[in-house]
């Protein structure tokens, strides 16, 4: 007889189960059930997730059901603080305004400006670069002109303040700083230091007093002419 030779037996991987005439392999790992503490535990999660997604589901629902009256809100809200606003009244501001009127002996004159504004009353205009014309009796002409003024329409009165420049149809030219000119009467006067040039020569005042539509010129206070030929 021919001895067996002793072979080890096969570890369990190695084992084949019979069934049904098939031999499968015996699985590698073997589960391990859960223990007691996680079961606890995927209990407890589980009811309160049923707990709180319905919660959560009716939140989200009210919410998008609610956004846009809370919209609406906040607009009325910033509509209504905005009429609570009282306005403020702008004054009425005129690009190249232009005044035309005649004297009681029909003589024309013009008032024109850059820029008008009214800032109370509508009879007061305040000028931005005003600028007169008066015609005299002879047909000669009185420009007067400034960096800003004050017209008054019902009083015909016309203030002018900042390198105030009358010229006169003969030459003759005044300079100053500020006049009060009547527009109706002709006439025109200042107390600021004037200083006027013309065909009979250079002359500075303290003021002036221009009368009679500018046929007359006076000058006030303290004076130095320096006339054509001499002094």
């Amino acid at each position: 007889m021919i001895p067996h030779r002793n072979r080890p037996s096969p570890g369990p991987a190695a084992r084949a189960i019979v069934l049904s005439g098939r031999q499968l392999l015996a699985p590698s790992r073997q589960r391990r059930p859960p223990t007691s503490g996680q079961l606890a535990r995927r209990r407890f999660a589980v009811r309160w997730a049923k707990r709180l997604l319905p919660v959560l589901a009716l939140l989200l629902l009210a919410a998008i059901a609610f956004w846009p009256e809370l919209e609406g809100n906040e607009d009325r809200s910033r509509v209504s603080f905005r009429r609570t606003v009282q306005p403020r009244a702008e004054a009425l501001r005129v690009v190249n305004p232009r005044y035309q009127g005649i004297d009681d002996q029909n003589r024309p004159f013009t008032v024109t400006a850059l820029v008008g504004q009214q800032p109370g009353s509508a009879e007061i205009l305040e000028l931005e670069a005003p600028r007169a014309d008066i015609t005299l009796t002879d047909g000669a002409w009185v420009h007067l002109s400034a960096r800003r003024g004050r017209f008054d329409r019902p009083a015909q009165h016309l203030d002018l303040a900042g390198e105030v420049t009358i010229n006169h149809d003969d030459g003759t030219q005044l300079v100053t700083e500020t006049a009060a000119v009547e527009i109706e009467a002709g006439s025109a006067s200042g107390d600021s230091p004037v200083a006027a040039q013309g065909g009979f020569g250079t002359l500075t005042a303290e003021g002036f007093r221009l009368t009679e539509r500018g046929a007359v010129i006076l000058f006030t206070g303290q004076s130095h002419a320096v006339l054509e030929g001499g002094e």
